[in-house]
């Protein structure tokens, strides 16, 4: 049968809505938090005619997150390497795909202006408010650690980014370990300070991580690696329009002009595939959470990521 250029074109155009019409019934569950993800894709209209739909569901802190990934409530999400190691200890079956490195400073320990502490080393027998499992945590524990204390040396109480501000700013906790953008917020707003920052204690790196579940999904996977690649390349254009992006970042999370650019700018975060130098830091974080008696077994965090994904 002979097909005419006309005829071939058609076929063409039909096969491209079939997909289409096909991929536009995929509905990817996104699971994000705050001032993250959706702020930037949006501002760099990343979400525009995309094969497929999302469904956003936003978080306060990783822990929750790491629940609903778990429970196979969300297809992917941000996370930060502690709640994702939490997260598989618990059985969650997820893999990280990509990560997102960062300048660690904002991730810190908190303290209100007129506070005596000056060091981790002032840290004994002081009370410090962050997530339990948080990078928060983590980098609480690190500053301990690097000061010759352990978790007995102080009192931790495991509260939400809000009340564990509250407690701080009302004098029933005497430290803060919180991450951005509150960090940022804290600073410009609260005129709270940065008693000890995560440079030197953290990796910076956080993961976009999916089920098993939609990764075995060949539609689903493609969305994924789509929704991937466009959230690096929105990334990129934020920190080229800091400004713009700014702009918009603070009327999407809700943040004064100035702490929403403070927290994003000094991050200086890019996503990359996962690579050995990233599964090193993740195994030495593993270890570390071990040692301090929060992983009630040591993980081997080789088979927990996927190399496949891609950026260009």
């Amino acid at each position: 049968m002979r097909l005419n250029v006309r005829n071939l074109f058609l076929l063409v155009t039909l096969t491209g809505a079939v997909f289409a019409a096909s991929a536009g019934q995929i509905t990817l569950r996104v699971a994000d938090q705050k001032g993250n993800m959706r702020a930037q894709l949006e501002a760099a209209n990343k979400l525009e005619n995309l094969p497929y739909k999302i469904e956003w569901s936003e978080f306060p802190a990783a822990a929750p997150l790491a629940e609903a990934l778990n429970a196979q409530a969300v297809d992917v999400g941000i996370i930060g390497d502690a709640p994702l190691l939490f997260a598989q200890a618990a059985g969650a079956q997820v893999k990280a795909i990509a990560v997102d490195k960062s300048d660690a400073y904002g991730t810190a320990l908190l303290v209100k202006p007129d506070s005596p502490l000056k060091s981790a080393a002032d840290l004994k027998g002081k009370s410090i408010a962050t997530n339990r499992g948080s990078i928060g945590h983590f980098v609480a524990l690190k500053a301990l650690a690097s000061a010759g204390l352990s978790a007995k040396d102080v009192t931790f109480r495991f509260l939400p980014p809000s009340d564990a501000k509250l407690a701080l700013t009302q004098g029933s906790v005497d430290v803060w370990a919180t991450w951005e953008p509150y960090t940022a917020f804290a600073e410009t707003q609260d005129h709270l300070r940065v008693l000890v920052n995560g440079r030197g204690l953290w990796s910076g790196n956080s993961f976009l991580a999916a089920t098993d579940t939609a990764l075995k999904d060949k539609a689903k996977r493609e969305a994924i690696a789509d929704y991937l690649q466009r959230l690096s390349d929105a990334q990129v254009w934020a920190y080229k329009n800091l400004d713009t992006y700014s702009e918009k970042l603070a009327k999407i999370i809700g943040f004064p002009l100035e702490a929403a650019k403070l927290g994003f700018e000094r991050r200086q975060s890019y996503w990359q595939p996962i690579d050995a130098t990233t599964e090193t830091q993740q195994q030495q974080t593993a270890d570390f959470y071990h040692a301090q008696g929060l992983l009630p077994v040591a993980l081997n965090v080789a088979g927990t990521f996927d190399h496949s994904f891609l950026l260009k």
